[in-house]
């Protein structure tokens, strides 16, 4: 299977960036309703589930650290120690400016590279199977269950909200 690895990056920082929109609407909906947004960072669907602020952390984690694992360019460290929704805007802005800077020549050997993690001591992904089964839906879990989390609480997001920009052309 071939994989166009910069593309696929590309729309992680797409579906990432959509994170600050819906954040747009979460802090309309808390001036709209006098409280403070800041609240639904502690909000989960489930008590054993983690909370908005960690759903975005790990998005952010998800995407930013498909970089280096593919092509071993560095990324930015970020401290899991967002308290406000500013502070949530922030890191993932400056993961979306890092993705941005990754050209399609960087993953010249993504496709062969054995990613490994310390939790499946022994074993390893390659590139290919790493974003496939492993970044692409990682991502989307941790997307998705910040969207419900914050639809949950009221906020009036929809399915455009989620998909984000869609490149149709004309026929």
């Amino acid at each position: 299977m071939q994989i166009d690895f910069a593309t696929l990056l590309s729309q992680m920082a797409t579906q990432l960036a959509q994170v600050a929109h819906w954040l747009d609407k979460a802090e309309a909906h808390a001036a709209a309703k006098k409280f403070d947004v800041n609240t639904l960072l502690t909000a989960r669907l489930a008590p054993d589930q983690f909370p908005l602020v960690r759903q975005i952390g790990s998005a952010c984690d998800t995407a930013k650290l498909a970089v280096p694992r593919l092509t071993g360019k560095a990324a930015p460290v970020h401290a899991d120690d967002q308290v406000t929704v500013a502070e949530c805007r922030t890191r993932i802005a400056e993961v979306v400016a890092f993705m941005g800077t990754v050209t399609a020549a960087d993953f010249g050997c993504a496709a062969e590279a054995k990613i490994t993690f310390p939790w499946m001591p022994g074993k390893y992904l390659t590139g290919t199977d790493y974003v496939v089964a492993f970044a692409m839906p990682n991502l989307n879990f941790h997307l998705a269950h910040a969207y419900a989390i914050l639809r949950h609480n009221g906020v009036e997001l929809g399915k455009a909200d989620f998909l984000g920009p869609v490149p149709f052309r004309d026929a």
